[in-house]
């Protein structure tokens, strides 16, 4: 039986609280989003420090704790009714300038909408007028009202929020398990932090101090740390300097070297303008920069941080403020890829330093527990016979010349061994290779093991992109031209970059309203599929304005190639075959990893190996 609709129903004004529990489901969707809200405020405010406490997942309390500038009972008042702001600036015109945003919030909803759904306290004082309270009980607000807070002289607020979404109980519903809760409070304030490495912050979750960050300079030093703190060590220790300037938008921020990836990209951080973006565009770019290093299903470890002119970006395109929307997106992608390309370069012989501590761990000898330890081959091994009959069946080393012995009269034996090779290459000289896959080469300080194939697999996709570089792609006509039909606006985008798309080997032209005739394709793709192809870049188009899927095909095509026509596991090289790897990786950027991120080799420092033999 259907449902009868009123279709002359009467159009009314919706109550102000009904306004105000609606603002809240936009603005504050979860306990996090309430946090995020309330931090803002505070760095607006000029906070130097800043203390959060959540218990419940947010959901039972949330208390924001600063020591900014604070409120007199005036701005108290005005604070908690909905779209009072005094961080939006008054144009020339007397008008509201929504295009020269220089805070983090400026709408004036989340005090209100916070108030609406939930028990709020809000106690402030400025350097010069009393400390005042004001209370918001779902919409309905009392005060303010004086209260002892802070000492004279003194300025902050403390915000308190409880029983978050009480007044709408639907709405608890569709949070998830307080830690659930509790883990996106923490991303949030990290993020916050991240962006602000010159305040301090403290996070308290049921009574625990997750996080206590103290106040860092605001150089790339006092960055990094913080990053350090945030991301983890490792990220500090492999990431390499961002700084880069195009038509006065500037990127800085750090990036780590392919062979430190992760699984997912959770450990991509976007600012602009210190404002936490979730941004496809900008994360689309970051994909792209690291096109060449990465397989598909491993992503880099980045924070960059966008300055630019207010104007120049539109922060107004959510009500989360999650999302940007730049005057010229096409420059923001291209300062992206080509920053980061840049850092890249510079760092190309840097492999991530786990690498070489994991290389360590797995030869460390095991602790030896009550009963005396055997090596395993003592295990298998129970006479000289045995060894010698297990040993025979074992290619000999292809070797170049005998590594030279540590002195006699050096206990360490490093003084020597370094002593014997004072000019030698970065990456040494070649002494043997073993099990027909990895070279052994000495170096002046340690030793070097590379991966033949890995190495060389990166070595001839850097020669196939300098040639396709110099001389473009080269194009295969269509026996018969193929017509595609694309929306108008999709064939439109396509036909504008029909320059750009031939440069990449793929020549088009216009057939009549939303349809492109195909005359020629790249001829490394002999088996694309133009139909899926155009549908794809014009999807690119439409999103991120780059043609990123032909081209990611081009570079999956030159890195299976590299992979398939490279020196194999399982060949035996001569020494000057091994000596001619070594020096044209230590000529090749980004030799330090394979197409896929791996590391080429593995670099371990003679102080790491005597360490391993307790000489140290």
């Amino acid at each position: 039986m259907g449902v009868a609709l009123n279709t002359r129903a009467v159009i009314r004004r919706l109550d102000e609280g009904t306004i105000n529990r609606i603002a809240a489901g936009e603005v504050v969707e979860r306990p996090a989003a309430c946090v995020k809200e309330l931090v803002e405020n505070a760095l607006d405010a000029g906070a130097k420090h800043v203390a959060v406490t959540v218990s419940g997942g947010g959901s039972t309390l949330i208390l924001i704790e600063d020591d900014g500038e604070g409120m007199d009972v005036g701005a108290l008042s005005l604070a908690v009714t909905r779209h009072a702001t005094s961080k939006l600036p008054v144009a020339a015109d007397g008008e509201d300038d929504l295009t020269n945003i220089a805070t983090l919030g400026f709408r004036g909803e989340a005090l209100p909408s916070i108030g609406a759904v939930a028990r709020l306290s809000i106690t402030s004082r400025t350097a010069s007028s009393e400390a005042h309270t004001i209370d918001v009980d779902a919409g309905i607000t009392r005060g303010p009202s004086p209260a002892g807070y802070l000492s004279s002289g003194q300025s902050g607020t403390r915000v308190e929020v409880r029983d978050l979404f009480y007044a709408t109980p639907a709405r608890l519903k569709f949070l998830k398990s307080p830690r659930a809760e509790s883990l996106a409070i923490i991303d949030v304030v990290k993020r916050l932090a991240m962006a602000r490495p010159d305040v301090g912050f403290t996070l308290t979750d049921e009574g625990r101090q997750v996080l206590a960050l103290q106040p860092e300079s605001q150089l790339f030093d006092g960055a990094l740390a913080r990053l350090g703190k945030i991301m983890g060590r490792d990220f500090a220790d492999n990431a390499a300097k961002v700084d880069a300037l195009r038509e006065s938008v500037g990127l800085t921020g750090f990036a780590a070297v392919p062979t430190y990836n992760r699984a997912n990209a959770q450990s991509q951080f976007l600012f602009v303008n210190g404002r936490p973006v979730k941004d496809r565009l900008l994360l689309g770019a970051v994909k792209g920069a690291y096109t060449d290093f990465l397989a598909r299903d491993r992503h880099p470890a980045v924070a960059l941080f966008i300055a630019c002119d207010p104007a120049f970006v539109d922060v107004n395109v959510h009500p989360a403020k999650a999302e940007v929307r730049f005057r010229d997106s096409g420059l923001v992608r291209g300062l992206i890829v080509g920053a980061l390309k840049a850092a890249l370069h510079e760092a190309s012989h840097r492999a991530s330093t786990t690498v070489a501590e994991e290389a360590l761990a797995a030869f460390r000898t095991p602790e030896i527990g009550r009963g005396a330890y055997v090596p395993p081959m003592q295990q298998k091994l129970s006479g000289f016979a045995e060894a010698r009959a297990y040993y025979a069946p074992l290619p000999a080393y292809t070797v170049s010349q005998p590594a030279p012995a540590p002195s006699t009269n050096d206990p360490g034996g490093s003084t020597a061994a370094v002593a014997a090779a004072p000019d030698l290459p970065p990456l040494g000289m070649a002494r043997a290779q073993v099990h027909e896959t990895y070279v052994i080469a000495q170096t002046a300080d340690g030793i070097v093991i590379v991966d033949q194939h890995a190495a060389h697999e990166r070595l001839v996709y850097e020669r196939m992109k300098r040639a396709m570089e110099n001389g473009g792609v080269a194009r295969q006509p269509l026996l018969i031209p193929e017509i595609v039909e694309l929306e108008e606006a999709e064939a439109v985008r396509v036909l504008t970059r029909a320059d750009e798309l031939a440069s990449l080997g793929l020549v088009v032209e216009g057939f009549g309203p939303g349809a492109i005739l195909v005359r020629e394709v790249p001829a490394l793709l002999d088996k694309l599929d133009v139909k899926g192809q155009l549908r794809d870049l014009a999807d690119d188009l439409a999103e991120t304005e780059t043609l990123s899927s032909l081209k990611d095909r081009l570079d999956h095509f030159f890195a299976t190639l590299a992979c398939h026509t490279s020196v194999r596991s399982g060949r035996r090289l001569s020494a000057e075959e091994m000596n001619a790897l070594l020096r044209e990786m230590e000529a090749t950027p980004h030799s330090g990893q394979c197409n896929h991120g791996r590391p080429t080799y593995v670099e371990l420092k003679l102080a790491d190996i005597e360490r391993l033999f307790g000489r140290r």
